[in-house]
């Protein structure tokens, strides 16, 4: 966690395995990393058939996030924005290929940063709020993970301490131990990194920067997964450790007193030799040498000899990054063991079809409130349809007891706007902006709606602050573009495409607009 982000140097950039390039035929991209002057860099480029070069993006990398246990990628600055390197370093292949996500497409240098992310690999982010990827300046008041990420904010303890005053014993309690918490408290500051579900949801008001060790987690984030089936069980490892270990055994023997720090030390990394003993004695503390089935000189003659964990919790590769791997918390006897029926049974009947990872200590059906709900409804439905009807129907309930929400009228805009009902969706979308903040998203569809009607010029007005709130997001700048091209605007038009590709240079159809637009060829 002490090197889980640095700045970059011209130390660190000599140990890196420069230059590297990557050539990606399907996307007709060429990709490098490589210092020059102490700094590092990467660029994106793209030869045409005549050897000429088409574009060439080049940017500064100016910090490193990860260890280096299973990699580590880039991190660029581009107007007080954050966005991803487009190539990553994977220690297993030793090796630069690209970065997680870029699988899906070519995403240039406008892949954003955001704050659900980097919150979990640095001490101290300060993202912007209401914003896609936006920071303040400096956008870190501490890079690495601290003390504070687990024991909690410690500025009235460390003024006493330097004034040499003692401290009322009331004040003892600042200074979060998480050993002294409950299991459930204990393991909320691991999962506050360490599980992700299949979408988190913010109570309404909070940040990530709201949460403090010693806390219900749920105060801030819900954590919400989507209950498996035995037809289509568990599947994946990373970032699902703590529900990967209340389906083992062990911790269900344990009444759930089994939690994160019962095996893990955040203050101490065992090397990967030292690992298997290290490991095999916290198995110990709960079983015996005669636990095993496998007879002792068995274990011993394999390699690393005797290693419980390399057994019953094995690694698995990371469906989601390439060259990555990552030790299975399910903890299981031998192989083949299937999953406990207690893992198809675990919703509540005020919330049938969730399973709420993190509810707070004495919470036990499960129920979130509505706007919370909604939200992960919302963001679930783009992947998973069969949430479409709870989505709708939670929110005509809430457009009756929730109507001053922003969040609320945003998603009425939003289904009014689908369903062509466009002066509904606008007076939806208007109340939404009145509440506030702003959303570029709710700028966005509110031009839409606009647009539909044959408002064009008052679209424009909102695609404009839709794209100042969110510059780097290119379906709002390719709508803006739209309305002055419908406006016959077309020098607004030919700035704007000229603008867009200096944001998007891999954008080859806009590209090809920009040529009609130099040639008059615009569609009139």
């Amino acid at each position: 966690m002490g090197r889980s982000m640095s700045a970059v140097t011209p130390e660190l950039s000599k140990t890196l395995l420069l230059p590297a390039r990557v050539d990606d035929p399907k996307l007709d991209r060429r990709f490098e990393v490589f210092a020059r002057d102490g700094k590092l860099y990467q660029s994106e480029s793209q030869v045409g058939a005549d050897g000429n070069e088409i574009f060439r993006a080049t940017h500064e990398v100016e910090w490193i996030v990860g260890a280096g246990t299973n990699g580590f990628g880039g991190i660029v600055s581009r107007e007080g924005y954050l966005f991803q390197g487009p190539l990553s370093y994977y220690s297993h292949a030793k090796s630069w290929a690209a970065s997680p996500g870029y699988e899906f497409g070519d995403y240039g240098f406008n892949r954003p940063i955001l704050a659900g992310c980097i919150s979990c690999h640095s001490g101290r982010p300060r993202p912007v709020p209401a914003t896609n990827g936006r920071y303040e300046d400096p956008p870190f008041s501490q890079l690495a993970i601290g003390c504070e990420n687990c024991h909690g904010p410690g500025a009235a303890h460390v003024a006493a301490m330097r004034a040499h005053k003692a401290l009322p014993e009331s004040a003892h309690h600042d200074i979060v131990n998480p050993e002294r918490l409950s299991p459930q408290l204990a393991n909320d500051i691991c999962m506050s990194c360490h599980q992700t579900g299949d979408i988190r949801v913010f109570k309404p008001g909070k940040s990530y920067a709201d949460f403090r060790p010693g806390t219900p987690l749920d105060d801030t984030v819900a954590i919400l997964k989507v209950p498996p089936k035995p037809e289509s069980p568990p599947d994946a490892d990373h970032l699902e450790h703590y529900y990967s270990m209340t389906l083992s055994k062990c911790y269900r023997a344990s009444g759930g007193r089994l939690a994160c720090i019962t095996c893990h030390d955040p203050h101490v990394e065992p090397s990967r030799e030292e690992a298997p003993a290290y490991f095999r004695q916290k198995c110990l503390t709960c079983h015996n040498e005669k636990s095993c089935t496998v007879p002792l000189a068995s274990r011993e003659h394999d390699e690393p000899p005797d290693d419980c964990a390399g057994c019953h919790m094995p690694k698995r590769d990371v469906k989601t990054i390439q060259h990555s791997s990552v030790t299975s918390h399910r903890i299981l006897a031998r192989a083949d063991e299937p999953f406990p029926e207690v893992a198809f049974r675990t919703t509540t009947p005020e919330l049938p079809d969730l399973i709420h990872l993190d509810p707070a200590p004495g919470q036990k059906d499960g129920a979130l409130p509505g706007v919370t709900l909604l939200q992960a409804y919302g963001e679930l439905v783009d992947t998973k349809p069969e949430y479409a009807d709870s989505y709708s129907t939670l929110l005509s309930r809430l457009e009756k007891t929730n109507p001053d929400s922003t969040l609320v009228q945003s998603a009425l805009g939003r289904r009014d706007l689908r369903a062509g009902k466009y002066p509904d969706a606008i007076e939806h979308l208007q109340r939404a902006i009145a509440s506030g903040p702003p959303q570029a998203t709710t700028y966005g569809d509110l031009a839409e709606a606009l647009s539909k009607l044959g408002r064009t010029e008052e679209a424009l007005s909102f695609q404009q602050k839709a794209v100042a709130l969110d510059p780097f997001n290119p379906l709002l700048q390719k709508a803006e573009i739209v309305s002055y091209i419908n406006l016959k605007q077309y020098g607004n038009a030919r700035t704007s495409l000229e603008h867009y590709l200096e944001v998007f240079p891999q954008d080859s159809f806009m590209r090809h607009m920009l040529e009609l637009a130099t040639k008059g060829e615009l569609p009139k």
